[in-house]
Protein backbone atom coordinates (compact mmCIF):
# COMPACT_ATOMS: atom_id res chain seq x y z
CA UNK A 1 0.00 0.00 0.00
CA UNK A 2 1.48 3.33 -1.09
CA UNK A 3 2.00 5.97 1.58
CA UNK A 4 0.77 9.51 1.09
CA UNK A 5 1.80 13.00 2.07
CA UNK A 6 -1.20 15.18 2.87
CA UNK A 7 -1.33 18.98 3.19
CA UNK A 8 -4.25 20.51 5.09
CA UNK A 9 -4.68 24.25 4.49
CA UNK A 10 -6.00 26.34 7.38
CA UNK A 11 -5.56 27.09 11.07
CA UNK A 12 -8.85 26.47 12.82
CA UNK A 13 -10.76 23.71 14.54
CA UNK A 14 -12.07 22.47 11.20
CA UNK A 15 -8.52 21.85 10.00
CA UNK A 16 -7.63 20.13 13.28
CA UNK A 17 -10.56 17.75 12.76
CA UNK A 18 -9.52 17.12 9.15
CA UNK A 19 -5.93 16.39 10.12
CA UNK A 20 -7.04 14.10 12.97
CA UNK A 21 -9.37 12.16 10.67
CA UNK A 22 -6.78 11.83 7.92
CA UNK A 23 -4.28 10.57 10.50
CA UNK A 24 -6.51 7.52 11.03
CA UNK A 25 -5.94 6.28 7.49
CA UNK A 26 -3.26 3.60 7.00
CA UNK A 27 -2.57 5.17 3.60
CA UNK A 28 -1.33 8.41 5.14
CA UNK A 29 2.29 8.67 6.08
CA UNK A 30 2.81 12.38 6.77
CA UNK A 31 0.46 15.29 7.38
CA UNK A 32 1.37 18.96 7.07
CA UNK A 33 -0.91 21.84 8.09
CA UNK A 34 -0.44 25.40 6.86
CA UNK A 35 -0.26 27.41 8.99
CA UNK A 36 -1.86 25.13 11.59
CA UNK A 37 -2.41 25.69 15.31
CA UNK A 38 -1.16 24.13 18.57
CA UNK A 39 -3.67 21.30 18.23
CA UNK A 40 -2.60 20.36 14.72
CA UNK A 41 1.03 20.66 15.84
CA UNK A 42 0.47 17.70 18.15
CA UNK A 43 -0.59 15.38 15.33
CA UNK A 44 1.06 16.86 12.24
CA UNK A 45 3.84 19.18 11.07
CA UNK A 46 2.76 22.80 10.98
CA UNK A 47 4.00 25.14 8.25
CA UNK A 48 3.61 28.21 10.44
CA UNK A 49 5.41 30.51 8.03
CA UNK A 50 2.89 30.00 5.20
CA UNK A 51 -0.58 31.53 5.56
CA UNK A 52 -3.70 29.90 4.19
CA UNK A 53 -4.09 32.73 1.66
CA UNK A 54 -0.49 32.66 0.40
CA UNK A 55 -1.28 30.66 -2.71
CA UNK A 56 2.14 31.13 -4.29
CA UNK A 57 3.87 30.08 -1.07
CA UNK A 58 1.63 27.07 -0.56
CA UNK A 59 2.06 25.90 -4.13
CA UNK A 60 5.85 26.20 -4.00
CA UNK A 61 6.05 24.38 -0.67
CA UNK A 62 3.67 21.62 -1.83
CA UNK A 63 5.76 20.99 -4.92
CA UNK A 64 8.98 21.01 -2.89
CA UNK A 65 7.57 18.58 -0.29
CA UNK A 66 6.03 16.36 -3.00
CA UNK A 67 2.57 16.55 -1.47
CA UNK A 68 0.21 13.88 -2.82
CA UNK A 69 -3.07 15.52 -1.80
CA UNK A 70 -4.02 18.96 -0.51
CA UNK A 71 -7.23 19.40 1.50
CA UNK A 72 -8.47 22.98 1.82
CA UNK A 73 -10.46 23.95 4.92
CA UNK A 74 -11.16 27.72 4.74
CA UNK A 75 -13.38 29.37 2.14
CA UNK A 76 -11.13 32.35 1.41
CA UNK A 77 -8.26 30.57 -0.39
CA UNK A 78 -10.79 28.65 -2.47
CA UNK A 79 -12.47 31.89 -3.51
CA UNK A 80 -9.01 33.23 -4.40
CA UNK A 81 -8.39 30.27 -6.70
CA UNK A 82 -6.08 27.99 -4.70
CA UNK A 83 -7.63 24.79 -6.05
CA UNK A 84 -7.40 26.04 -9.63
CA UNK A 85 -3.71 26.91 -9.24
CA UNK A 86 -2.87 23.54 -7.70
CA UNK A 87 -4.73 21.62 -10.39
CA UNK A 88 -3.04 23.65 -13.13
CA UNK A 89 0.30 22.63 -11.61
CA UNK A 90 -0.71 18.95 -11.74
CA UNK A 91 -1.34 18.57 -8.00
CA UNK A 92 -4.33 16.75 -6.50
CA UNK A 93 -6.50 18.96 -4.33
CA UNK A 94 -9.79 18.50 -2.47
CA UNK A 95 -11.59 21.81 -2.76
CA UNK A 96 -13.91 23.79 -4.99
CA UNK A 97 -12.72 25.83 -7.93
CA UNK A 98 -12.90 29.62 -7.65
CA UNK A 99 -16.03 29.50 -9.78
CA UNK A 100 -17.72 26.98 -7.51
CA UNK A 101 -16.54 28.74 -4.36
CA UNK A 102 -18.46 31.85 -5.37
CA UNK A 103 -21.56 30.17 -3.93
CA UNK A 104 -19.96 30.64 -0.51
CA UNK A 105 -17.89 33.71 -1.25
CA UNK A 106 -20.76 35.91 -2.40
CA UNK A 107 -24.23 35.84 -0.85
CA UNK A 108 -25.51 37.93 -3.75
CA UNK A 109 -24.18 35.43 -6.30
CA UNK A 110 -25.63 32.51 -4.31
CA UNK A 111 -29.10 34.06 -4.01
CA UNK A 112 -29.20 35.09 -7.67
CA UNK A 113 -27.99 31.61 -8.67
CA UNK A 114 -30.82 30.02 -6.69
CA UNK A 115 -33.39 32.40 -8.16
CA UNK A 116 -32.10 31.81 -11.69
CA UNK A 117 -32.28 28.04 -11.35
CA UNK A 118 -35.55 27.99 -9.39
CA UNK A 119 -33.95 26.59 -6.26
CA UNK A 120 -36.25 27.34 -3.29
CA UNK A 121 -34.90 30.18 -1.16
CA UNK A 122 -36.21 33.07 0.92
CA UNK A 123 -37.30 36.15 -1.03
CA UNK A 124 -34.57 38.78 -1.06
CA UNK A 125 -33.32 42.11 -2.31
CA UNK A 126 -29.75 43.12 -3.13
CA UNK A 127 -28.78 46.53 -1.76
CA UNK A 128 -25.80 48.35 -3.24
CA UNK A 129 -25.70 51.18 -0.70
CA UNK A 130 -26.91 52.05 2.79
CA UNK A 131 -29.83 54.20 1.64
CA UNK A 132 -31.25 51.34 -0.42
CA UNK A 133 -30.75 48.91 2.46
CA UNK A 134 -32.54 51.19 4.93
CA UNK A 135 -35.47 51.53 2.50
CA UNK A 136 -35.61 47.76 2.09
CA UNK A 137 -35.63 47.25 5.87
CA UNK A 138 -38.63 49.58 6.13
CA UNK A 139 -40.53 47.37 3.68
CA UNK A 140 -40.23 44.35 6.01
CA UNK A 141 -41.74 43.33 9.28
CA UNK A 142 -39.40 41.82 11.86
CA UNK A 143 -37.63 39.46 12.10
CA UNK A 144 -35.45 40.57 9.17
CA UNK A 145 -32.37 38.77 7.87
CA UNK A 146 -29.38 40.77 6.63
CA UNK A 147 -26.30 39.22 5.04
CA UNK A 148 -23.02 40.84 4.09
CA UNK A 149 -22.23 39.83 0.53
CA UNK A 150 -18.64 38.68 1.05
CA UNK A 151 -16.77 36.47 3.49
CA UNK A 152 -16.91 37.84 7.02
CA UNK A 153 -15.45 35.01 9.10
CA UNK A 154 -18.91 33.67 9.95
CA UNK A 155 -20.08 37.00 11.39
CA UNK A 156 -21.76 38.62 8.40
CA UNK A 157 -25.35 37.52 9.05
CA UNK A 158 -27.79 39.32 11.34
CA UNK A 159 -31.25 38.07 12.26
CA UNK A 160 -32.76 41.32 13.43
CA UNK A 161 -35.72 40.99 15.77
CA UNK A 162 -36.81 44.59 15.15
CA UNK A 163 -36.49 47.20 12.40
CA UNK A 164 -34.30 49.27 14.72
CA UNK A 165 -31.87 46.37 15.05
CA UNK A 166 -31.93 45.87 11.29
CA UNK A 167 -31.13 49.53 10.66
CA UNK A 168 -28.19 49.26 13.07
CA UNK A 169 -26.97 46.22 11.15
CA UNK A 170 -27.08 48.23 7.93
CA UNK A 171 -25.08 51.01 9.57
CA UNK A 172 -22.53 48.54 10.94
CA UNK A 173 -21.97 46.83 7.60
CA UNK A 174 -22.29 49.64 5.07
CA UNK A 175 -21.42 52.80 6.98
CA UNK A 176 -19.05 51.70 9.74
CA UNK A 177 -17.68 48.90 7.50
CA UNK A 178 -17.12 46.49 10.38
CA UNK A 179 -16.87 43.66 7.82
CA UNK A 180 -14.60 45.60 5.49
CA UNK A 181 -15.21 45.07 1.78
CA UNK A 182 -17.49 42.11 2.57
CA UNK A 183 -20.20 44.56 3.64
CA UNK A 184 -20.09 46.65 0.47
CA UNK A 185 -23.35 45.02 -0.59
CA UNK A 186 -26.11 43.58 1.55
CA UNK A 187 -28.75 40.95 1.00
CA UNK A 188 -31.96 41.75 2.87
CA UNK A 189 -34.25 38.75 2.95
CA UNK A 190 -37.38 37.41 4.56
CA UNK A 191 -37.10 35.47 7.81
CA UNK A 192 -38.15 31.85 7.50
CA UNK A 193 -38.94 29.83 10.63
CA UNK A 194 -38.84 26.05 10.69
CA UNK A 195 -41.23 24.19 12.94
CA UNK A 196 -40.29 20.79 14.35
CA UNK A 197 -43.56 20.23 16.21
CA UNK A 198 -44.70 17.69 13.61
CA UNK A 199 -41.72 15.43 14.23
CA UNK A 200 -42.06 12.39 16.51
CA UNK A 201 -39.39 10.26 18.16
CA UNK A 202 -39.08 6.75 16.66
CA UNK A 203 -40.22 3.80 18.70
CA UNK A 204 -37.83 0.96 19.53
CA UNK A 205 -39.38 -1.10 16.78
CA UNK A 206 -38.80 1.68 14.22
CA UNK A 207 -35.14 1.92 15.27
Amino acid sequence: MSMKKILVVGSGGREHALAWSLRQSPMVNEIFVAPGNPGTGAIATNWEDVSANDIDGLLARAIEAKIDLTVVGPESPLVEGLADRFRAAGLSVFGASARGARLEGSKVFAKEFMARHRIPTASFAVCEDAAAAHREVDRHTAPIVLKADGLAAGKGVTVAMSREEAHRAVEDAMERRIFGAAGGRLVVEEYMAVSYTHLTMPTNREV
